[in-house]
């Protein structure tokens, strides 16, 4: 009889509960248990694990280590999948092994390379994948320049952080005036030029931003599965066009994808996103963890978090082909329990929940239903 894998997943998105249903509803009929960490008690990923626990806040890279390695031999996680501090993890990777634990997580090489988004597009296009013409900004005269040479050519600019993750601090730059007619509605993503311009010139540190055209849509997000071999072994596009969600296995975006994914060592679950500038599909961005809507290619058939674990344990799953793709369908938002009370501080005190029981109501945040659209 094969024995239970006891995975960690360390403050991520609430999203990720249905990555965990679908841990414990794998394919091969395993025993899965689940430890959660997080610095929000009210997270729904702390309920929907076995046991969870709150995170000490304040620690460095280095001290966070410290206490994933404790994490690690107190509970006997097999599989330790780390979203915070990811880059310090992969440093200490044989730290984690000899505590017995597989990080679910690529190189350090990799994790170098795609932290930075200039680095990520110099990287990424000296191997001939598409970029999008893009500046790194960090003064007031040169957010103007970079404007200015976007707006000659015809492109609406925007700017984002050179390191960030989920499209926040995103912006679109606009040059009309503000006015009441950007107080009506709910607020959206454009900021007028001379607002950020006065924002920066009074600023007392500079920024770090890269200024690029806004791209067109589809947004199709590749989701990657990488051995530590550097082969591929599946890869898959959701695709997103306004509310509509689909997927796609054209080789336009995939090509590219695996291309990244197999060049840079980015081991297990990967995902790579990708929009139009002009008829060109070209990067957007590079998460070197699994997505938050990696659990939409359960509609094509597929358990990629199974897959990713059976990898990282060393059973080889082989290369994975959707049975089929799912219909288009939208996403909604739904309840999920939340712990009833977890102290604010507590000592070596853990959160023990019972056995978990399926909920029939679907996940908050990013649930997948199929709708005819």
């Amino acid at each position: 009889m094969l024995s239970r894998v006891r995975v960690w997943l360390n403050r991520t998105y609430a999203e990720n509960v249905f990555f965990m249903d679908q841990l414990r509803r794998n394919p091969s009929d395993r025993a899965v248990e689940i430890h959660a960490t997080h610095g929000d008690a009210d997270s729904p990923v702390l309920a929907a694990a076995d046991t969870a626990d709150l995170e000490p806040e304040g620690l460095s890279p280095a001290g966070y280590v410290e206490y994933a390695l404790d994490q690690c031999r107190r509970r006997g996680i097999d599989v330790f999948v780390p979203r915070l501090h990811q880059s310090a993890i992969v440093a200490h990777r044989a730290d984690f092994e000899a505590a017995g634990t597989a990080l679910l997580a690529p190189t350090r090489e990799a994790t170098a390379v795609f932290e930075d988004k200039a680095t990520a597009y110099e990287a990424v296009g000296a191997v001939g994948v598409p970029v999008p013409p893009w500046w790194r900004v960090r003064t007031a005269d040169e957010l103007v320049a970079a404007v200015e040479a976007l707006e000659a050519d015809g492109h609406k600019a925007c700017f984002k952080p050179a390191a960030g993750a989920g499209g926040v601090g995103f912006r679109v730059i606009t040059r009309t005036p503000f006015s009441l007619v950007h107080l009506n509605g709910f607020p959206g993503p454009y900021v007028q030029l001379d607002l950020v311009l006065d924002a920066l010139r009074r600023a007392d540190q500079p920024v770090d931003w890269l200024v690029m055209p806004r791209l067109e849509e589809p947004e199709v997000s590749v989701d990657c599965l990488t051995g530590p071999d550097n082969r591929v072994r599946l890869a898959v596009g959701r695709t997103k066009q306004g509310r509509r969600r689909g997927f796609t296995l054209d080789d336009r975006w995939l090509k590219p994808a695996r291309l990244i994914a197999e060049g840079f060592g980015l081991h297990y679950l990967s995902n790579i996103q990708f929009r139009m500038y002009g008829d060109e599909p070209v990067l957007l961005d590079v998460n070197t963890r699994p997505a938050g809507g990696l659990h939409q290619l359960s509609l094509c058939g597929v358990n990629a978090p199974w897959a990713a674990v059976q990898l990282a344990l060393g059973e080889d799953p082989g290369v994975i082909e959707p049975p089929f793709l799912g219909q288009d369908y939208a996403v909604v938002s739904g309840p999920r329990p939340v712990l009833p009370s977890v102290p604010a501080a507590r000592e070596e005190t853990d959160v023990v929940l019972a056995p978990p029981v399926p909920v029939e109501v679907e996940p908050v945040e990013a649930a997948a239903a199929v709708l005819p659209l």
